[in-house]
C-alpha cells in the first residue's frame, strides 16, 4: 500500500500527540484517533486543483450502547458544507490484531443528518435498525507503527454503482495527526472510473 506522507506542517504535531502506549486497546486508539474535525486545506491548497478542500466531521453516538464503538461520519467539500456528499455510521469491532470499521448507510434522508456532528445526541431518534450496512465495505485496519494504522477494504467485495462502476476499494492511514484516504471505483474491467488519481486525500486534524 503506497500512502504518502503527510505534509510537512503536519509532522509539527507534539511528540505527545503523536505517540500512544502500545499497552492500550487498538479498538481505543482507533476510536479516538478517527474521532474530530479534519481538513484537506492544505493539500488543496498545494495540490494546484488537483486536489479539493475537503471537510471531514467523525463524532461518537449512541455511547451506552455496548456493541460499539458507533461513529458518524461527515464528509463535505468547503463551499458545500451544507450539503455533504457522504454520510456514513461506522461501527468499530476488534478482530484478532486488527480492528474492523464496518459502513453503514441511512436508510432514508440522509440529508436530515446534515450538521448534526454537533449535536451528536440528536441520534438517540434512530437506532442502528435504521440504518443499512454495506456489506463487503469494511475497513479493516492494523497497527503497523507505534503512532500509525493502515487500512483497507478487502478484495473486490465492496460494490458501488456510481459512474459505472461496480466495485470500490477504501485505504486509510491513521495516526493522531490526521489521517489519509484513497477511495476509488472501478468497472467490471477494472478501470478506475471515480476517486484521485493522483493518490490519497490527506486530511488534517483541526484544533
Amino acid at each position: 500500500m503506497n500512502h504518502a506522507r503527510f505534509l510537512p506542517a503536519l509532522l509539527l504535531a507534539s511528540a505527545a500527540c503523536r505517540s500512544t502506549p502500545p499497552e492500550r486497546p487498538d479498538l481505543e486508539v482507533v476510536r479516538e484517533w478517527l474521532c474530530g474535525s479534519f481538513s484537506s486545506q492544505a493539500q488543496a491548497q498545494a495540490s494546484g486543483g488537483e486536489f479539493l478542500d475537503i471537510r471531514l466531521r467523525v463524532v461518537p453516538i449512541w455511547t451506552t450502547r455496548d456493541d460499539g464503538p458507533w461513529l458518524y461520519v461527515e464528509q463535505a467539500s468547503a463551499t458545500k458544507l451544507d450539503k455533504p456528499y457522504r454520510q456514513r455510521v461506522y461501527r468499530l469491532r476488534a478482530a484478532g490484531d486488527a480492528v474492523v470499521s464496518e459502513v453503514h448507510a441511512f436508510a432514508a434522508e440522509p440529508l436530515r443528518w446534515a450538521g448534526q456532528w454537533k449535536d451528536p445526541w440528536a441520534f438517540d431518534a434512530i437506532t442502528p435498525a435504521d440504518l443499512v450496512e454495506r456489506a463487503g465495505c469494511a475497513v479493516v485496519v492494523r497497527r503497523v507503527a507505534e503512532d500509525a494504522f493502515l487500512g483497507a477494504t478487502l478484495d473486490k467485495d465492496c460494490p458501488s454503482e456510481l459512474s459505472g462502476a461496480t466495485w470500490a476499494s477504501s485505504e486509510v492511514r491513521l495516526e493522531a495527526i490526521g489521517m489519509s484516504s484513497w477511495d476509488r471505483g472501478y468497472d467490471a474491467e477494472g478501470k478506475q472510473v471515480w476517486g484521485s488519481t493522483k493518490g490519497p486525500y490527506l486530511f488534517e486534524r483541526l484544533p
